[in-house]
């Protein structure tokens, strides 16, 4: 195969963020007037958001900061952690929001009206997933909250345009209302996690700094772009321009899994992706994950992460997750 060209990928983190499509998708605008609390729970394998258009909020993640929320206020919880929302602390008992009575527009879009007699707030609440290892991976680096706080960083600035634009069209659902929220959405969070990039220093370390490195980067978008192929140790410290052993040690300092392993790890999330749609066979995807047959791949599959790919297939599968198997 021809080397790959000298070290000037598209942008690594623009693949990853370009990767960021959402699946099982669902919004509830809620209506809410003090004193008030909602419980979101632990839906696993998911990311929460929540824009505050009018009034105020506290939102509760256990083991974090209390956060006031302010109109134009964007909140994102990426790690599939439950958590609270109330008009202030200390409210309670908080309602699960997705148990509450509430009037369901569509299967993906709903209105709750909560709350005591006192001053009312609007916000929008949506969960979401990702299927793809890219986003995946880029999620797992992510803090415990992201707060873009209205007008305070310039840097934020497309998002507090994008959450000006849903609350225009969640103030008057239209046809193709749904449609376009769904949009938005998606562009917000990856307005968000771009903000988050640009300004935390945390963003540049582990497998994100990895991913921009001269030498590493070349390594990781060679994985990503061709999973399939029959990679070695040797042939990544070639693409990598490192020899072996420097090149193993810090892969597996800087990423936190060593190369083969985070390149099976990575097949096997693609795997379970193209599996999770059902279009695809399990010889089918056994050869795009560089396997020479069904039965050698069901076999790696299976022990990496101790289901089979008929199950996933059927919708019976959870992702794979870091250090299993």
């Amino acid at each position: 195969m021809v080397d790959s060209p000298s070290w000037a990928p598209s942008d690594p983190l623009g693949d990853a963020l370009h990767l960021l499509r959402m699946r099982g998708t669902f919004y509830c605008r809620n209506e809410l007037r003090e004193p008030w609390a909602l419980e979101v729970p632990a839906f696993a394998d998911t990311l929460s958001f929540h824009v505050l258009t009018a009034g105020s909020a506290v939102l509760q993640v256990p083991g974090e900061e209390d956060i006031s929320l302010r109109p134009g206020d964007l909140a994102v919880v990426p790690h599939a952690r439950g958590h609270t929302i109330a008009s202030s602390p200390g409210v309670g008992p908080a309602g699960r929001v997705d148990l509450l009575p509430q009037r369901y527009l569509s299967e993906h879009y709903s209105v709750l009206t909560y709350g005591g007699d006192g001053s009312s707030s609007l916000l929008l609440c949506g969960i979401v997933g990702f299927d793809e290892p890219a986003a995946r991976e880029l999620l797992r680096h992510l803090p415990a909250v992201l707060h873009i706080q209205a007008g305070i960083d310039p840097q934020a600035a497309p998002v507090h345009e994008i959450v000006r634009m849903m609350a225009t069209e969640l103030a008057d659902l239209r046809p193709g209302g749904e449609a376009v929220t769904t949009r938005l959405a998606d562009i917000v969070v990856v307005q968000a996690i771009r903000t988050w990039l640009a300004r935390d220093p945390a963003a540049h370390r582990g497998w994100l700094s990895a991913l921009q490195d001269e030498h590493l980067g070349r390594a990781l978008v060679a994985i990503h772009r061709d999973p399939g192929r029959a990679w070695t140790l040797a042939a990544l410290a070639r693409e990598a321009r490192m020899s072996r052993s420097v090149f193993s040690a810090e892969f597996t300092e800087r990423v936190g899994e060593p190369p083969m392993g985070y390149l099976t790890r990575w097949r096997m999330n693609l795997a379970h992706a193209r599996l999770r749609e059902g279009a695809a066979s399990v010889s089918q995807v056994a050869t795009e994950s560089g396997y020479g047959s069904a039965a050698a791949f069901t076999r790696a599959f299976t022990r990496r992460t101790g289901q089979t790919p008929g199950a996933v297939r059927r919708g019976r599968g959870a992702p794979v997750r870091a250090g299993s198997g």
